[in-house]
């Protein structure tokens, strides 16, 4: 699903349209991720296999990194809400893949002990902005499936 609304250089803020269910704040986001031709691709059939390469955004509270997310607002469908969320914090437009709807989970936030449940899309992602409106506060870095498994996993809960 491509993004058709017009794109808003000024993020959403404040929770007066933020979507609960039984009192879990709603989030929805991307696993933005993109091929990229290696030297040492290796051909099947004629055709070259690509890296895949996922795109991580700085945490805006930690050091940490993580893939696009945030609030799912009550005049979004899940989709729309989950290319806004990407577009805002990563600066990249793509294809949601709805079909491939990666699922939910329940999660407790750290800064403020209240549940959420997060809802994730993969995004192939087909263009990538030079500015966007977390630009100044936000870092983007491309990394391999197993750096962003590294990255973004919580070690110590496994």
């Amino acid at each position: 699903m491509a993004m058709t609304k017009t794109l808003s250089m000024i993020s959403r803020t404040g929770r007066d349209l933020q979507r609960y269910n039984d009192g879990c704040r709603q989030v929805v986001g991307c696993i933005p991720y993109r091929y990229r031709k290696t030297n040492q691709s290796s051909t099947v059939q004629g055709t070259q296999i690509d890296d895949l390469e996922f795109l991580l955004i700085s945490s805006q509270k930690s050091p940490k990194w993580m893939f696009p997310k945030g609030g799912w607002e009550t005049d979004e469908a899940l989709e729309d809400a989950a290319l806004r969320e990407t577009f805002e914090e990563s600066g990249v437009i793509g294809d949601v893949e709805v079909q491939e709807y990666l699922g939910t989970w329940s999660f407790k936030s750290k800064s403020q002990g209240t549940f959420h449940q997060g809802h994730m899309f993969p995004l192939l992602v087909t263009e990538e902005l030079e500015d966007w409106p977390e630009k100044t506060v936000r870092k983007r870095l491309w990394v391999s499936c197993e750096s962003a498994y590294l990255s973004c996993c919580d070690l110590e809960s496994l």
